[in-house]
């Protein structure tokens, strides 16, 4: 490799970190929590809480616990039961007997052939619900007191038809706090959140109307609707072969005109999306290629940006010092330091240890070697097995 062809690579790599940096500082600023209202008082629209739960025995306490315990009174709580093989019924009937008058216990039929398991639990479940906004929570989420007050009042505040928010994901062992915040750095770094919102102020507003849903984005594990929404752009029926319906969600309802926004969850809403290696790896094959369009050009383009971005540095400073190469060196060490920084920042924001900003690259190596596997999937059509189902 020369050191021309070095340099450009590397210059691409500061190019790309001072960009997504000035996205990251906006977004910092403008990803904001849910809001509250100044009085814990106030009363609005009747929230249906929909949790679509498949052998989630050891799920579901924290989170029912955590929804019986708001501020908020008019609510009612949905479950479905979706074939579970564990004791997720038992748990579900112990709650439904001790709250009968907020908790709904409803079992799945059958999953259809054309359906996949998630939409098809959560449209059953909308069809059951009676609330004028409509909550999906993942099972393995938990909410404090107050979530569901500060869901209405921004419903109110910014007149939304759609929210989603990212919770603050608790990541335990070494390779959740290897892995999950790199998704998020993701999130945070590459996408203007107000963008989510409202239009660009320099895009043209007919380029914008028919590039609006290029700026959906939404997290499954808490997304909301009001009903009239949910209805227009059909529901989870509309996404029911999906493996991403969250995203796909989010761009109907850009794509019907309606007005959503993303929240961060650090002080409303929790997750622990997987507790164990085999989980990680295996809850993140099923959708990694699904986020990106299952387009395989626009996936191995990200991947070979994020070599050049996020590994190349390494070896590059070893070569600058050792040629003493000093525009090498520069370049090298400025990418390390704002990758760095971005994970720093993140880690504060989150909540997660610091310490394991300086993964960073083994996170990118990991999922370098997870998309490899993806690709093979995808070239052999090979199915990924997710809680007893072939997705």
């Amino acid at each position: 490799m020369t050191d021309p062809f070095l340099f450009w690579l590397l210059a691409f790599a500061l190019f790309y970190l001072l960009l997504t940096t000035l996205i990251l500082i906006r977004n910092r600023f403008s990803l904001t929590g849910l809001i509250r209202p100044e009085s814990n008082s106030e009363t609005g629209r009747k929230i249906s809480v929909c949790i679509p739960a498949r052998n989630e025995e050891s799920n579901l306490p924290p989170l029912l616990d955590s929804l019986l315990n708001q501020n908020y009174s008019n609510y009612s709580i949905l479950v479905l039961n979706d074939s579970s093989e564990d004791n997720t019924q038992e748990v579900l009937e112990n709650y439904k007997d001790q709250h009968p008058e907020r908790i709904t216990l409803l079992q799945g039929k059958a999953k259809p052939e054309n359906w996949l398991g998630k939409p098809w639990a959560c449209q059953q479940l909308a069809d059951a619900a009676e609330g004028d906004i409509l909550l999906f929570l993942d099972a393995d989420t938990t909410v404090r007191p107050d979530m569901l007050i500060a869901t209405n009042h921004s419903f109110e505040k910014f007149g939304l038809d759609m929210l989603t928010v990212w919770p603050r994901q608790i990541v335990q062992t070494f390779w959740e706090k290897t892995i999950i915040p790199l998704i998020y750095h993701a999130l945070v770094t590459a996408l203007p959140a107000i963008y989510v919102y409202r239009k660009p102020r320099w895009m043209p507003r007919f380029i914008h109307s028919t590039q609006a849903e290029k700026f959906a984005a939404a997290n499954g594990q808490c997304i909301a609707f009001t009903r009239e929404c949910y209805d227009a752009i059909g529901g989870h029926r509309s996404v029911k072969r999906q493996i991403v319906e969250d995203v796909e969600l989010a761009k109907r309802v850009k794509r019907k005109g309606f007005t959503m926004r993303m929240f961060h969850g650090v002080d409303s809403v929790e997750c622990r999306m997987y507790k164990s290696h085999k989980e990680l790896f295996s809850g993140l094959r099923k959708n990694f290629l699904a986020g990106f369009g299952n387009s395989l050009p626009l996936f191995i383009l990200a991947a070979i940006i994020h070599l050049i971005v996020f590994l190349l540095p390494w070896p590059a400073l070893i070569y600058g010092y050792l040629t003493f190469n000093n525009p090498i060196l520069f370049f090298t060490i400025s990418a390390i330091t704002i990758t760095l920084l971005h994970r720093l920042v993140i880690a504060s924001w989150f909540g997660w240890d610091p310490l394991f900003a300086f993964t960073h690259p083994v996170g990118v190596i990991w999922f370098q070697a997870l998309g490899l596997v993806k690709i093979a999937d995808r070239l052999t059509g090979r199915k990924t097995p997710w809680k007893g189902r072939q997705v």
